[in-house]
């Protein structure tokens, strides 16, 4: 299934997107490297945790700010989400577009740059707006004793709109050690062993928000 064409199967700035469902926006430049990655590893992590294909209601896809629409990601970035046991079939990349930010319930991006990028888009997009590395280092510091029980009745998709507003919360709170430790850089055109540790950083990045996403940690 295309990761960007279609999506894959509560702060008061939500997306308006598919009812009892929760949308993830991952955004990079040109939605061949860094966004793909982090949308195929979401994916293959909550498979993980929550077993048999199911997302628990998360819905994830990405664009690019200067996105290659229509392009198949780079063939080191496929190479890399293998390893890491990710399917990177079907992708295709996509230029971000107003109605993607809108619908979105949680938009991570690759850079700070990026992240402005979606803010000056509108649609109340700052207090769900975070690059990755920034979410990860505000969701550790939140209690997951505090958000919904992922086994409920809304389940997963009740407990990720309670985390990004308490991350949203926190924002001011807790500052990155430096602007650089926010940011994944882009390996476009780089060899295989930069795209790894790419996909290292993302993956390692990731962790912690799927885990506090489902309530299960990796095994």
């Amino acid at each position: 299934m295309s990761g960007t064409g279609s999506a894959w199967g509560a702060v008061q700035a939500s997306g308006t997107g598919t009812a009892g469902a929760f949308r993830i926006l991952h955004v990079s430049t040109g939605n061949v490297c860094r966004s793909p990655l982090t949308e195929r590893l979401t994916r293959h992590a909550l498979e993980e945790r929550l077993g048999d294909g199911r997302s628990g209601g998360i819905l994830v896809e990405s664009a690019g700010t200067w996105g290659h629409e229509g392009a198949p990601m780079e063939d080191h970035a496929a190479e890399v989400l293998l390893e890491h046991g990710a399917d990177p079939e079907g992708f295709r990349g996509r230029e971000l577009l107003d109605e993607h930010v809108i619908r979105a319930d949680l938009v991570l991006t690759a850079t700070r740059d990026h992240r402005a990028q979606v803010v000056s888009m509108g649609h109340s997009a700052g207090l769900r707006t975070f690059t990755l590395k920034e979410f990860t280092r505000l969701v550790r510091a939140i209690d997951a004793a505090t958000l919904p029980d992922p086994r409920s009745a809304e389940g997963v998709v009740e407990r990720a709109y309670a985390l990004v507003q308490a991350a949203a919360a926190l924002r001011g709170w807790l500052l990155a050690p430096s602007p650089e430790a926010d940011e994944i850089h882009d390996p476009y055109g780089a060899p295989i062993p930069y795209f790894r540790s790419v996909g290292d950083e993302i993956s390692k990045a990731l962790d912690p928000v799927v885990t506090a996403l489902t309530g299960v940690p990796a095994r």
